[in-house]
């Protein structure tokens, strides 16, 4: 599946579910030619701009960003180890399975979580990869921020068109 997203010309994955170096690994094997990686060599794809840019499986790992999601209990301890390998260029915290992972499901600010959250972003800024997140919620955003993460998801399409749908029928019922 990485192959087919990076041949139609995707530069930036996200990988989810990434439990430890070894999966780390795994995910930027999948983004690499050999022989530093597993990804299979296609000369006329839609990345090439079909055949058309020079030595673009040489130069290919230097455009690319490779983001693994840390949604778990276990993978949030495994952060320095997971940022250590060369080729993961940033760890998106997954808020609502790590709340999940600590047994708090459908929760969205549990204390617990959410200090853990803070630990995480500090030493994902500490390993020297940048760090997100997701929320809906303004004041964690900011916070999250302010905090040293990177990239702040502030919401999402869906979320945004329920509400802009939801408005527009307020409008127009008595």
């Amino acid at each position: 599946a990485v192959k087919r997203y990076l041949d139609i010309g995707a530069l930036t994955l996200m990988i989810p579910q990434i439990a430890d170096a070894k999966e780390a690994r795994a995910a930027v094997e999948a983004m690499r030619y050999p022989p530093r990686g597993i990804r299979g060599v296609g000369g006329t794809t839609r990345a090439t701009r079909f055949g058309r840019v020079a030595d673009y499986a040489r130069r290919a790992e230097e455009e690319l960003c490779l983001l693994v999601q840390v949604e778990t209990r276990e993978a949030l301890d495994q952060i320095e180890a997971i940022a250590a390998g060369d080729g993961v260029d940033g760890i998106f915290i997954g808020p609502a399975d790590l709340h999940a992972s600590f047994g708090f499901v459908g929760e969205r600010a549990n204390p617990e979580v959410m200090a853990r959250i803070d630990d995480g972003i500090r030493r994902i800024r500490a390993a020297g990869k940048a760090p997100g997140i997701l929320t809906s919620s303004e004041p964690d955003a900011k916070h999250w921020l302010a905090l040293g993460a990177q990239f702040v998801a502030v919401g999402s399409d869906v979320g945004l068109l329920a509400r802009g749908a939801d408005a527009l029928i307020a409008r127009f019922r008595p």
